[in-house]
């Protein structure tokens, strides 16, 4: 194995691990530092890969899906501390045995708030999925991983159906799609091989040329 192949191994299973971490990321308690975990591996091994096909955007879509999602992430965060200042300014942030709920301003801002929030949520949900898609696709043009485009479609398709139940179910599939693409890449040197092997024919001699005085 040359260098190059090391890397390559070293980087698919970086992102491999990294894939991983980000399913375990369901796990109670633990389970977001095991996401954060698990996204700095996969755009590391995503990084190293897109330098061993030489296609920078297979990185900077990775790049920027990520960011979407931070971005997300903050939105959906900053809508609920909104919804739940607006119930405080109704309850008198005594959230417990509250016998009477009379709306505010405040609980009216609050409730704006939230749906602008899960709107810009949503959006740039959407937006990572679709970016992550295309490195995804990327690797699977590069690898000859079906695995890939498979966890691309899912991903994407999930997004947007994560207003339901089946969006999450089919972006956890996707991850697994994607661990196993990981896992299951071959160097470029394999794959020439591979090639070199599936193109070769054997073609017998016919008998009158290994038998010259035979009629």
């Amino acid at each position: 194995m040359n260098l190059m192949d090391g890397s390559f191994e070293h980087s698919k299973t970086l992102a491999g691990v990294g894939a991983i971490l980000l399913l375990l990321g369901l796990v109670p308690y633990a389970g977001w530092v095991l996401a954060i975990v698990g996204v700095v591996l996969l755009v590391i091994g995503i990084k190293d890969l897109a330098k061993y096909y030489q296609d920078e955007n297979v990185y900077q879509n990775t790049l920027t899906g990520v960011k979407f999602y931070v971005v997300a992430a903050v939105a959906a965060v900053a809508a609920i501390v909104a919804i739940m200042i607006g119930i405080g300014t109704v309850t008198d942030f005594k959230f417990a045995n509250v016998t009477s709920f009379v709306p505010t301003v405040g609980f009216g801002v609050g409730v704006t708030a939230l749906l602008i929030g899960l709107i810009i949520a949503f959006v740039f949900y959407v937006l990572a999925a679709s970016h992550l898609k295309k490195a995804l696709d990327a690797l699977a043009q590069k690898s000859g991983e079906a695995s890939f485009a498979t966890a691309g479609t899912l991903l994407w398709l999930g997004s947007i159906l994560t207003i339901v139940l089946v969006g999450l179910v089919l972006i956890f599939v996707a991850w697994i799609f994607a661990t196993i693409g990981f896992f299951s890449m071959k160097s470029r040197q394999y794959q020439q091989f591979t090639q070199q092997q599936v193109g070769y024919r054997y073609t017998p001699s016919s008998p009158s040329s290994s038998q010259p005085g035979i009629q």
